[in-house]
C-alpha cells in the first residue's frame, strides 16, 4: 500500500486506473496490481464502494457469516486474474459527527484500504452483487457516488433483490409491511398536498396550513438533524438554520410529501415527517439546508424504510459541506448569540427609545409572536431588541387570559389570523407614542404597503376606535399585559413542602405540591428506584450526558435520583443537573450519571420552580440578605405550608406562602408569609417584576399595611430610615 494513503487519494481520485484482481478476500474487499501510468505497479486493497457483503473465513477453523462464501464466490468466478478498471474514492473515514473532534496530534498512519469501485467489462460489480442479493447498501457511502448515479443503480438493484427475496433479503419485508409493523402507516389520500408555511419552529421543523382543508400541521423534515438551541456549541448554527428556512419558507407556497410518521419515543412527541419542496425547480429544502453546513443527515438503522425519499441526495449534500468545511462541519465554535434586550420591559426602558423610533420613521424588522389580534411582539435584529407593538387605532377581541376565562367573540379568530398572516415576516412599523406598560403604540406595515390594522378590519376581526376614551385604553393595557396573561387567577390553594432554596444567580426555590396523585407516585417510584440502582449497572462505553437529557445522578448523599442535564463539560467529565422531583442542583461527574431507564420517565418531575407573589428579598448588596435568606429558610425550607397559585410565567409559579401553625390566620385571611418578610423589613413590594400586582387590591393594601410598620418599627432594612427603592 502507499505510504501516504491521503496524497495518493487526493492524486488518482476519480481516475480510471487498469489494474489486475490478485485476491478476493470476501465479495466486497479486492486486492489489486494497479498498472501505473509510469508503469510502476502498485498493490492496492479496496473495499467496493456503496457496499457491503457478509465476512467470509480467512483462517481455518473460522466460520463464516451466512451468505458470505457465496459472495465471495460469485465475485472471485468474475474477476480473479481479470483485468479491470478501478477508481480511488475515498480512505474509508466515516465523517465525523459535527461538534466532535476527530483530528489527531499526529499524522494518521498508512491506510491498509481505500474506498473504489472496480469495474468488470459487463460493468459495477458492486451492483451485480447487491442485484443478487448477497451484498447491502451502505448508506454513508452515497456522498461519494450520488453524483455520477452509483448510487440510484444499488438502490435499483437492492429493490430487486427484495422483492425477489434474494439470500440477504430473504427474510426482509417489502416497504409497504415494515411500515404498518412500525405503525408508521400514512393515509394516500395525505400523503401529498400544497400548503404554506406558516411557522418555523427549529433548524429542522415548520409548520404549514394544508391548502384544501386549511389544517395545521407542525412536520419533521425527513432524516434531517437540525443544530440544537440548548447546546452552547451549536447554538448559533441553530439560529442561522432556523433563519435560512424563515427566509425561504415563511408566507411560501410550498409541496409536501409526508414520507413516514416517527411514533412518539420518551420525551419526544408523534411526529410527521415530510420532503418539503418550494420554488419552481421543487428544490428540496433540506437538502438545501444540509449543503450549506446548517443541518446533518440522519444515520438510519439498517432495513429502517422510514426515511427520505432523497436521502442519498441527502448524504451527498452532506459530503460536499463536509469538503467545503461549512457550518456545523467547520469546527468553529462560534458564542452562542446574545438574548435580545426586550425594551418594552418597562415604560421608564421603552421611553428611551421612543423619541429615536419617532425619528427613523418606518423601522424594519421581524414579527417573532403574536400574542394577540392587535398586539405584536416585534425582533429588530440590527441592534438585537425586541418590544412589543399596539396596532394605533383599532381594538381587536381579547383572548382569554386562563382556562377559567372565555375569549371575546372572534377574539380567538383575530389571533389565529394575525399569527398565520404576519408571525415571522418580514416587516416595517412606525411608532406613535407609548402605553402604561412599555408597549409601543403605532403602525405595522406588511408587504412594504399592507397597513395590518387595516386588514384586521376589513377582515371583521377588529374595530376602529372613533371615540377614543381613556378609561377603556387603561383597561385594555391591563387586560393584555403581559402577553395576555396578567390578570388574577381565581383562589388556587394546595399543600406543598418547599424543598429547596437556591441564591445562586437571584433568589429562588422549589415545592412539590402534595394534594396530588404525583408524589404518592413519586414515593412509589423511588423506592423501585433505589431497588434498581443497587445493581452496579454500567454506563453505555463513552456516555457523556448532553444538555436536556433526562438522567439518574448519585448525589452527594449517596443516594441516586431522577435529573436533567443543564450543562455538560466533556472536557472536564462532569455535567450541571437539576434533580427534579426535589428542584436542587448539583455538579456531577460522570462516573455518577446513568441514563435514565425508560420505565422512570412516564412520571413528570414533582418539583415546581417558585418565586415569591408581589414581594422580593432585599438584594446581595445589602447588608439584611443574608438575614432574609435565613429568616426564609427556618421559615419555609423543608416544612409543610399552604401556597396559592396567584401567577403563573410559564412553569415558573408566583406563589402566596401560608404557615397553618400561625394563629393569625384564623383571624386575617390574608397573613402570609409574604407579607410578613414585608413587615420584617426583610423584603419590599416588587412593583416592577410584579405587573399582575394591580390586579389584587386587597393584597396591595395589606403589603402597603406590612411596608407601613417596617418603617415604624424600623426594622430590617429601614433600621437607618427609609431606604425602599423609588419604583
Amino acid at each position: 500500500m502507499p505510504t501516504d494513503s491521503q496524497t495518493f487519494v487526493t492524486e488518482w481520485k476519480g481516475k480510471p486506473l487498469d489494474a489486475l484482481v490478485e485476491q478476493v478476500r470476501d465479495g466486497t474487499t479486492l486486492r489489486v496490481r494497479l498498472f501505473m501510468p509510469d508503469g510502476e505497479h502498485q498493490m492496492a486493497n479496496i473495499t467496493l464502494a456503496g457496499v457491503k457483503s457478509p465476512r467470509a473465513s480467512t483462517k481455518q477453523g473460522e466460520s463464516s457469516e451466512p451468505w458470505g462464501e457465496e459472495a465471495k464466490f460469485f465475485t472471485e468466478s468474475r474477476l480473479l486474474q481479470r483485468p479491470v478498471k478501478v477508481q480511488i474514492l475515498s480512505l474509508p473515514n466515516a465523517a465525523a459527527t459535527p461538534f466532535q473532534s476527530s483530528a489527531n496530534a499526529t499524522a494518521p498512519p498508512p491506510a491498509s484500504i481505500y474506498i473504489g469501485t472496480v469495474m468488470h467489462p459487463v460493468g459495477n460489480i458492486a451492483e451485480f452483487l447487491v442485484g443478487a442479493g448477497l451484498a447491502r447498501v451502505v448508506d454513508w457511502h452515497a456522498g461519494m457516488l450520488a453524483s455520477s448515479g452509483g448510487m440510484e443503480r444499488l438502490r435499483t438493484a437492492e429493490k430487486s433483490a427484495k422483492e425477489k427475496r434474494l439470500y440477504l433479503y430473504a427474510s426482509v419485508p417489502s416497504a409497504t409491511s415494515a411500515a404498518k409493523s412500525n405503525g408508521t402507516t400514512v393515509n394516500d389520500s395525505a400523503r401529498s398536498f400544497d400548503a404554506t408555511v406558516v411557522r418555523v419552529w427549529s433548524g429542522d421543523q415548520i409548520s404549514v396550513i394544508e391548502k384544501d382543508s386549511g389544517t395545521e400541521r407542525r412536520l419533521q423534515l425527513s432524516s434531517t438533524r437540525g443544530p440544537k438551541l440548548s447546546d452552547p456549541r451549536q447554538a448559533y448554527y441553530a439560529q442561522e438554520a432556523r433563519e435560512f428556512l424563515r427566509k425561504k419558507l415563511i408566507g411560501k407556497h410550498v409541496k409536501v410529501h409526508i414520507d413516514f410518521i416517527r411514533p412518539r419515543e420518551g420525551e419526544f412527541e408523534e411526529r410527521e415527517c415530510a420532503t418539503i419542496r418550494y420554488g419552481g425547480h421543487n428544490v428540496n429544502i433540506a437538502e438545501q439546508l444540509i449543503e450549506k453546513g446548517l443541518a446533518s443527515t440522519v444515520r438510519h438503522k439498517r432495513d429502517d424504510e422510514g426515511r427520505s425519499p432523497d436521502y442519498d441526495k441527502l448524504m451527498a449534500a452532506e459530503q460536499a459541506a463536509i469538503a467545503e468545511v461549512r457550518g456545523i462541519h467547520s469546527g468553529k465554535e462560534i458564542p452562542a448569540p446574545k438574548q435580545p434586550l426586550n425594551i418594552s420591559e418597562t415604560n421608564s426602558r421603552a421611553t428611551q427609545f421612543l423619541n429615536g423610533f419617532k425619528r427613523l420613521g418606518k423601522v424594519p424588522a421581524i414579527v417573532d409572536y403574536v400574542p394577540a389580534g392587535s398586539r405584536f411582539k416585534i425582533f429588530r435584529p440590527k441592534d438585537n431588541q425586541t418590544l412589543t407593538l399596539v396596532l394605533a387605532g383599532i381594538r381587536a377581541p381579547r383572548t382569554a387570559r386562563n382556562a377559567s376565562e372565555k375569549s371575546e367573540p372572534y377574539g380567538q379568530e383575530a389571533l389565529e389570523f394575525a399569527s398565520r398572516r404576519y408571525m415571522q415576516r418580514d416587516v416595517e412599523f412606525e411608532v406613535d407614542s407609548l402605553d402604561k406598560s412599555g408597549g409601543f403604540i403605532g403602525t405595522l406595515w406588511a408587504n412594504k404597503t399592507e397597513n395590518v390594522a387595516i386588514t384586521l378590519a376589513k377582515e371583521g376581526l377588529a374595530t376602529i376606535w372613533k371615540d377614543y376614551d381613556e378609561e377603556t385604553v387603561k383597561a385594555a393595557e391591563v387586560a393584555e399585559e403581559n402577553e395576555g396573561h396578567s390578570g388574577p387567577l381565581k383562589s388556587d390553594y394546595h399543600d406543598v413542602i418547599v424543598s429547596d432554596v437556591r441564591t445562586k444567580n437571584g433568589f429562588g426555590f422549589s415545592v412539590q405540591i402534595l394534594d396530588t396523585e404525583g408524589i404518592a407516585a413519586l414515593e412509589k417510584l423511588m423506592r423501585e428506584f433505589s431497588i434498581h440502582h443497587r445493581t452496579p449497572i454500567q454506563s453505555p462505553t463513552g456516555f457523556a450526558p448532553k444538555g436536556g437529557d433526562l438522567v439518574s445522578a448519585k448525589f452527594s448523599d449517596g443516594a441516586w435520583y431522577r435529573a436533567k442535564v443543564r450543562r455538560s463539560s466533556p472536557l472536564k467529565k462532569e455535567a450541571e443537573v437539576t434533580f427534579i422531583d426535589y428542584g436542587n442542583q448539583d455538579t456531577i461527574p460522570f462516573s455518577n450519571i446513568r441514563p435514565l431507564d425508560p420505565k422512570f420517565r412516564s412520571l413528570p418531575g414533582q418539583a415546581h420552580d417558585a418565586r415569591l407573589s408581589f414581594v422580593k428579598l432585599v438584594g446581595p448588596e445589602s447588608d439584611y440578605h443574608q438575614e432574609a435568606i435565613d429568616r426564609f429558610r427556618s421559615t419555609c425550607e423543608g416544612r409543610k405550608l399552604v401556597a396559592n397559585i396567584d401567577h403563573k410565567e410559564g412553569a415558573l409559579l408566583h406563589l402566596r406562602l401560608i404557615d397553618p401553625t400561625n394563629p393569625a390566620v384564623a383571624e386575617d385571611p390574608l397573613v402570609c408569609v409574604n407579607a410578613d418578610l414585608v413587615s420584617e423589613g426583610l423584603a419590599s413590594v416588587d412593583r416592577k417584576g410584579c405587573k399582575y400586582l394591580s390586579s389584587y387590591p386587597h393584597i396591595v393594601k395589606k403589603l402597603q399595611a406590612s411596608l407601613a410598620q417596617a418603617k415604624r418599627d424600623r426594622a430590617g432594612m429601614f433600621e437607618f430610615g427609609d431606604v425602599e427603592e423609588d419604583d
